[in-house]
């Protein structure tokens, strides 16, 4: 609840009015009048109701509603974004801002770019900016930022809580009991102890990190693949050990976790080849993005038992179609994208989006780390 309270104080402080002066390039700043921002949210029908701090929602759109248009600016939510004919085609054209969320991405493709001809500033809600077509964006002058470690402890957690739940085999246990059956030895033969199993992830920015630290207790075999290393005392604080390379780091694994953005480096990365490089009977947890996963060898892996479970809540593309194989495959532990829209994160993510929206007014800078376009430039964790 404190968490709560604080995220909630954050989205009250920024009320901050827009400046009637401060014109600067297309790129960032917004010139005086009435801005149009767009959001793009899932809806949340009758659930909307159940909570007044569901702020991520269609419904509650993000809490800053009555703020925006306090200040003179209109405000559009919605959740229709596909096809020629959908809602957010309605707005491209006149739109200064669009807000959208990894959860119910708005794909911004460099046609939609083209088409937008006021458009200056791209906000994630949440973290993961890969549903934008990043370099048209710089291309085009746009500011594209994230609220940069809103919901890292979010996914963190629900990354070990996902290694639990495939390491002692729980969902075939929970639908013995729905479906009113009870055989203990369809559960046990594969259910396993975490202690003692050696555990990688693929990333150790801000969730990588957090993931190792929470992993400590479990005294596993803590091991971690990154372009940059750890700061040596929080290292050895962990007990974490680098892995430079990749492939010599997979084979051993027990547990394989994703924490690596999306990038044109990263796309497919866990093809069919690297896949077979891992352990027989590995566990992989995947928070990150679904695309970094080749859909089918993952599918295909799940079958033939390679991979003895696979665990996460990213698909590509979201919404996963009905088809979609990950649906189907045995051993899996998968949900939509869920992990980093508590409402813990949604408050906090609300709070950073009235941040920049209120600096983006003023003509101000956002904080350093939640730029991921800046003046034309990529962050660096997408180059």
């Amino acid at each position: 609840m404190a968490m709560i309270r604080a995220a909630k104080q954050a989205i009250a402080a920024v009320t901050s009015s827009a400046p009637e002066a401060s014109t600067l390039a297309r790129n960032f700043t917004a010139s005086p009048g009435s801005k149009k921002i767009v959001g793009v949210f899932y809806k949340a029908h009758e659930y909307a109701e159940k909570n007044p701090n569901f702020v991520g929602c269609v419904e509650r759109s993000l809490g800053i509603r009555e703020w925006l248009e306090s200040k003179g600016h209109q405000y559009i939510v919605t959740d229709d974004k596909e096809g020629p004919s959908c809602e957010l085609e309605q707005h491209i054209s006149d739109m200064h801002v669009l807000i959208t969320t990894p959860f119910h991405p708005a794909y911004v493709t460099a046609e939609r770019i083209k088409k937008a001809k006021n458009l200056q500033l791209l906000l994630t809600a949440g973290i993961g900016s890969d549903h934008i077509d990043l370099k048209a964006a710089a291309d085009a002058g746009l500011t594209v930022a994230e609220v940069t470690g809103s919901n890292t402890v979010s996914v963190a957690e629900d990354e070990l809580m996902r290694i639990l739940i495939l390491v002692r085999n729980f969902v075939p246990g929970y639908q013995q009991v729905i479906k009113g059956e009870w055989d203990v030895a369809a559960i046990s033969y594969r259910s396993y102890d975490l202690e003692g199993k050696t555990v990688g992830t693929v990333g150790a920015g801000r969730i990588g990190r957090l993931l190792l630290q929470r992993l400590k207790p479990f005294n596993c075999n803590l091991l971690y693949h990154d372009r940059l290393k750890i700061d040596p005392e929080l290292e050895k604080e962990i007990g974490a050990k680098f892995e430079e390379d990749l492939d010599a780091m997979l084979p051993k694994c027990d547990i394989v976790v994703i924490n690596t953005p999306l990038t044109e480096k990263t796309r497919g990365m866990f093809n069919k080849e690297r896949i077979a490089k891992m352990k027989k009977g590995v566990i992989i947890v995947n928070n990150a993005r679904g695309a970094i996963m080749d859909t089918q060898a993952v599918a295909d892996a799940c079958s033939s038992g390679h991979i003895a479970g696979y665990g996460g809540d990213v698909w590509y593309p979201q919404p996963a179609p009905k088809d979609h194989p990950w649906r189907y495959m045995p051993n899996h532990a998968m949900t939509p994208h869920i992990s980093g829209t508590t409402i813990d994160a949604q408050l906090r993510y609300a709070a950073g989006v009235k941040d920049m929206l209120d600096r983006y007014f003023k003509g101000e800078d956002f904080p350093l780390q939640n730029y991921i376009v800046k003046e034309g430039k990529l962050a660096s964790q997408y180059q």
